[in-house]
Formats: C-alpha cells, structure tokens, sequence
C-alpha cells in the first residue's frame, strides 16, 4: 500500500499506552477515551509516499502526532476515529505528522523537528518548577541545525509555547521546531538534565 503524498502507519502494538505491567499484573493508568497523554505515538511505516520521504522506509519506526490513533466522542457522543485513519490497521499520515524514524537503533529526525530533553530548574530551592523553563539538552537534531554549527548535547533555548511532551525510549523530551531553537548556550557544568521517575517506565 502506497500513497502520493502520505505515510501509510499502523501502531506498535496498540493504539493505548495506558496499561503497565507491574510483575504479573497490569495497572490501568487512565479509563478516559480522549485522554492524549495515553495515546500511543510510535508507528511502523507500512508505506512511504511516493513523492519523497526523507529517508524513511518500510518497517522503520516513527514518532507521530497524538492525534494520529486517537479515537474521540463527536458533539453527539459517539465514538469517532482520528482523520488518520484508514483501517483497523493503517492510517494515513501527512509528513508533517511524521516526527522522527528510528534506523539502526538511533533516532533520527525528519526535516524540521528536533527533540529536547528539559533539564532540572537552576533555582530549585525557590521555586516550585522542577525544570528550568524554555531550556534543554539536543538530543535529536536534523540537517538544519547540524548545518547551523549545533550538536547532539548541546544546551539550547527554544521560543514559548513551541515544545510538545513525549516518552520516547523512557526518556520524556519536548519536540520542538528547529526554526524554534533561539539560542545555544555555553555549558556551566551545573546542568542537569531532568526525567521524572513516571516517564522511566514507559
């Protein structure tokens, strides 16, 4: 199955990631339907589109929006599929939704996008933010901000409102747009980068 212009996706292993197993049993994390934050966002490309997919091929993984296997309640209560979807198992995927495709075991991501991870707030004892805001550590960066001089490890500034959450391989990290990336900043030895307990397990 191809497309002209989209991805064709279907889940890793299910839609939901709201059960954890704990030894032999399973903990429901949450019961609501349109609950994003437990709506699974790795996919295994089944179709790559036929005008151009930056390197991502059949059977990769890939990070997606959270809107991609969503299901949610319309005006009138009933249960309605994501615009993604196709069929129990593909749905089609703009590039723009497509964040990042694992290759090797290393992620890499698609023109455009690059991830985050937060690191712990430099004022912890007088504020209660755990994590210092609008500023992070380059985990996954794409061609454009290789090309600007950055690199994997470096400390960066991204603009307000521009960073999205997601676990990705136990590590909670922000994808934010490269355009979006506003500063480097020089290291000071005193940051530290910050994963809260619950994102380990996921």
């Amino acid at each position: 199955m191809r497309s002209i212009f989209n991805f064709v996706i279907r889940p890793k292993e299910s839609r939901k990631t709201n059960v954890k197993k704990i030894g032999d049993s399973e903990l429901l994390l949450s019961t609501d339907l349109q609950d994003h934050k437990y709506v699974n966002r790795v996919g295994i490309v089944i179709g790559i589109p036929e005008l151009g997919c930056a390197g991502v091929k059949p059977g990769d993984e890939v990070i997606v929006h959270h809107n991609v296997f969503r299901r949610f309640y319309d005006v009138r209560g009933n249960e309605k599929n994501s615009a993604a979807y196709f069929s129990d198992d593909a749905y089609i995927v703009a590039p723009d939704q497509v964040y990042m495709f694992k290759r090797d075991g290393d992620w890499k991501p698609l023109d455009g996008f690059c991830f985050v991870k937060p690191i712990k707030s430099f004022n912890e004892k007088w504020t209660p933010n755990e994590e210092q805001p609008l500023m992070g550590v380059l985990k996954h960066l794409d061609d454009l901000l290789i090309s600007k001089g950055l690199s994997k490890e470096d400390v960066v500034g991204f603009t307000p409102r521009s960073e999205y959450e997601f676990i990705i391989d136990g590590n909670r990290m922000y994808r934010v747009p490269s355009s979006d990336i506003a500063i480097k900043y020089e290291r000071t030895g005193n940051e530290k980068e910050y994963n809260p307990s619950w994102a380990q397990g996921s």
